[in-house]
């Protein structure tokens, strides 16, 4: 066996893949008559072992629930004003206490924060009927939570440190994600992917600002040329796993009056992917700005 396939292996493998994996290998060292090299490959498998479990250790060293759970100063009565003074249509949706925990738990934010605070008293919140949802612990009728919905998008597992978290998202295909250094320098400031440019716009605003950004300001402006005549009588029963593609494509030329275009309810989730494929499509063709 050559080092440079050990470090493969190392490399490639990761928690529960490589233990059984190095339990693999310990035993075709038998199969080794020389002397040197099993002391040479044990010794690098020992290595590789340590560091990985290090990296595992540091994943895993996550804040306990009561260090999240904010006993003196939540977050949540502040934003409950904001709810009930709102100029908007807000819908706080019901949650289960249980899940809230875990999603609480597994995103490592504080209920001392707005998010914390959205997360752990909510199943999310939609606005302007359902045509803009903020993630909360989810619910039946948003059955998406923030932690469920980032994993796999921008973290692999639950304590990793994501470049930007996916908070909330809308109708026309828009998402929107707070900055942890993806986009820029502003960090902690929310992005929106706009579904007629697929770039990262800033909005120039914290998380706690971009609720009070959606409760109360003028949503007609923000989207406009995102909505069609029409768009409140399909939006009351909208699921919430569900958002509108529409063809032409909104980012492109013949897309530009929505008016024209067709539109179809998909999944959600195949839209984000969809739409993260075709902007480094755009990109790599220099059509776009690098994000």
């Amino acid at each position: 066996m050559s080092f440079h396939k050990l470090n493969q292996y190392f490399f490639f493998s990761y928690k529960n893949i490589f233990r059984p994996l190095v339990i693999k290998i310990i035993l075709s060292l038998e199969k080794i008559s020389s002397i040197s090299m099993k002391s040479a490959i044990k010794n690098l498998l020992i290595l590789g072992f340590t560091l990985m479990s290090a990296v595992t250790f540091a994943q895993n060293k996550m804040q306990s629930l009561n260090e999240l759970i904010n006993q003196t100063d939540p977050a949540w009565p502040l934003v409950q004003k904001w709810i009930d003074s709102a100029k908007n249509k807000v819908q706080v949706l019901e949650f289960d206490s249980v899940e809230a925990k875990n999603v609480l738990f597994n995103t490592q934010v504080s209920t001392y924060s707005t998010l914390g605070a959205v997360i752990y008293n909510s199943g999310g919140i939609m606005v302007d009927d359902g045509w803009l949802r903020i993630l909360g612990s989810g619910s039946k009728k948003l059955n998406r939570s923030v932690s469920e919905w980032n994993k796999g998008k921008t973290i692999q597992e639950y304590g990793d440190k994501p470049t930007y978290l996916l908070v909330a998202d809308d109708a026309a295909g828009g998402f929107f994600a707070i900055n942890y250094g993806a986009f820029g320098e502003d960090l902690k400031n929310v992005y929106y992917l706009a579904p007629n440019s697929l770039k990262w716009e800033p909005l120039g605003l914290g998380y706690s600002e971009f609720i009070r950004f959606c409760f109360d300001s003028d949503l007609s402006a923000f989207y406009k040329g995102l909505r069609w005549s029409t768009w409140n009588q399909f939006i009351a029963n909208l699921d919430g796993s569900k958002s509108y593609s529409f063809r032409p494509y909104l980012w492109s030329e013949e897309g530009t009056d929505i008016e024209k275009c067709k539109r179809k309810l998909v999944s959600t989730e195949e839209l984000f992917k969809f739409n993260m494929e075709k902007q480094k499509e755009l990109n790599t063709k220099g059509t776009t700005e690098p994000q």
